[in-house]
C-alpha cells in the first residue's frame, strides 16, 4: 500500500511551468543590463537577481552569456520588424506611406533607447555576435521589401526619382533616426540646447521626414 502510495506521488504531475514567459522575463532584463553596461560589464548573476528565474536556467535557455546576448539583440531588431509590420501603409499613396515609415522609425528609436544602446554596443564589436544571427537577418529582409515596395510605386506614379537603392534608403533613414539618440546627449551639452524636449523632437521628427522625402522626390515634382 505504501509503495502504491509512493507511485501515485512521483505521477502528480508537477507546477505548470511557464517557459515562454520566463525566457521573454529573462531577455527583457538581460537588454537593460547590456545596454547599461555592455557585453562584457553584464554580468549573469546580476541578470539572475533581477528575473523570476535563475542562473541555473539562463544557462538552460540561453547557454552562455554570448547566447543571452544574441538573443537580447534579435528580440531587439524583432520588436522594431514587428512594429513595422504593423503599420498600415499597404494601401497608402507612397509619399504619405513613407512618412509614416519614416516618423515611426523615429519615434521608435526614441521610445527604445535600449536597442539604440545595443546596435552601438554591437557595432563595437564588429557586428560578429550579429553574423552568427539567420534571424536578424531574415527580419531585415522584409524591412527592406517593404521601402522596395513603397519606392518603387513612387517611381511609377512619378514621385519619386529613379536608379536609386532601397538598401541606402534604409540606410539614410535609420542614420537621421539613430543619430537623435545616440548623440542626443552630447549635442544637448555642446549646444546648451534640449534636443530631448518635446517641442525639438517633434521639429526633429518633422525635418527628418522632410529630408527623406525630398532626397527621394524628382526634381520637377511640387514641394513637398
Amino acid at each position: 500500500m505504501g509503495s502504491d502510495v509512493k507511485k501515485a506521488g512521483r505521477r502528480t504531475p508537477a507546477r505548470q511551468q511557464d517557459p515562454e514567459g520566463t525566457r521573454a522575463n529573462i531577455i527583457e532584463v538581460a537588454s537593460q543590463e547590456f545596454a547599461l553596461n555592455g557585453l562584457s560589464g553584464a554580468r549573469i548573476d546580476e541578470i539572475a537577481a533581477k528575473t523570476r528565474s535563475s542562473k541555473r536556467m539562463i544557462y538552460y535557455y540561453f547557454g552562455d552569456k554570448e547566447g543571452l546576448y544574441l538573443s537580447a539583440l534579435e528580440a531587439a531588431y524583432a520588436t522594431v520588424r514587428e512594429g513595422e509590420a504593423e503599420l498600415d501603409i499597404a494601401g497608402l499613396p507612397p509619399v504619405d506611406g513613407m512618412r509614416r515609415l519614416v516618423e515611426f522609425t523615429f519615434d521608435h528609436h526614441h521610445q527604445h533607447e535600449n536597442f539604440i544602446r545595443m546596435v552601438m554596443i554591437e557595432n563595437i564589436h564588429h557586428g560578429q555576435y550579429l553574423e552568427r544571427s539567420g534571424v536578424v537577418r531574415e527580419l531585415n529582409v522584409t524591412a527592406i521589401a517593404r521601402i522596395k515596395e513603397l519606392y518603387e510605386r513612387g517611381v511609377s506614379e512619378g514621385h519619386f526619382r529613379p536608379g536609386l537603392d532601397p538598401l541606402e534608403i534604409h540606410w539614410q533613414i535609420s542614420a537621421l533616426c539613430f543619430f537623435n539618440v545616440s548623440n542626443r546627449a552630447t549635442f544637448s551639452q555642446l549646444f546648451a540646447r534640449d534636443f530631448g524636449s518635446a517641442e525639438m523632437q517633434m521639429k526633429l521628427k518633422q525635418n527628418t521626414s522632410e529630408m527623406v522625402l525630398r532626397y527621394l522626390a524628382r526634381e520637377a515634382a511640387p514641394r513637398l
